[in-house]
């Protein structure tokens, strides 16, 4: 592995809390592929780390409900035909995953007024294009 994937900021994920498993992968590859384990599933248990800040898991664990299994954050990767490569990409997208999951909400939007006169000027073209249109029947063509 290239060494610690960052989530965000100065937090990464802990290389001591991720669970490999690898299996046959289908797809492209020959005969080489029905004799090698390219397929990569990582399992990252985040209900019980110690290495998210507190607040960061809450968000997780409430932002991620519907993809965990017992506090456990499945990711499988197939699409290379090497293991190292498709370890590289399974932990780059959990790190990915883990940091939308983990990041702040957006602030809330202040309503503001439109200017009154963006709005006149609005309504005065949509007359203007309403004249126009309005042009065009064939009503007045004698």
């Amino acid at each position: 592995m290239s060494g610690p994937y960052a989530i965000r900021g100065s937090v990464s994920l802990p290389e001591a809390e991720l669970i490999w498993r690898f299996s046959r992968s289908s797809g492209p590859g020959g005969q080489h592929v029905n004799t090698s384990d390219s397929q990569v599933e990582l399992r990252f248990d985040l209900a019980k780390t110690e290495s998210l800040p507190e607040v960061w898991k809450a968000r997780a664990l409430e932002r991620l409900a519907g993809r965990l299994v017992d506090g456990v954050i499945s990711v499988r990767s197939s699409e290379h035909r090497s293991q190292w490569r498709n370890r590289e990409t399974a932990a780059v997208r959990l790190a990915a995953l883990l940091a939308e999951a983990t990041a702040p909400p957006p602030k809330p939007r202040r309503a503001t007024r439109i200017p009154r006169g963006i709005n006149e000027r609005r309504l005065r073209e949509k007359k203007q294009r309403s004249d126009t249109k309005q042009g065009r029947t064939g009503r007045n063509w004698g």
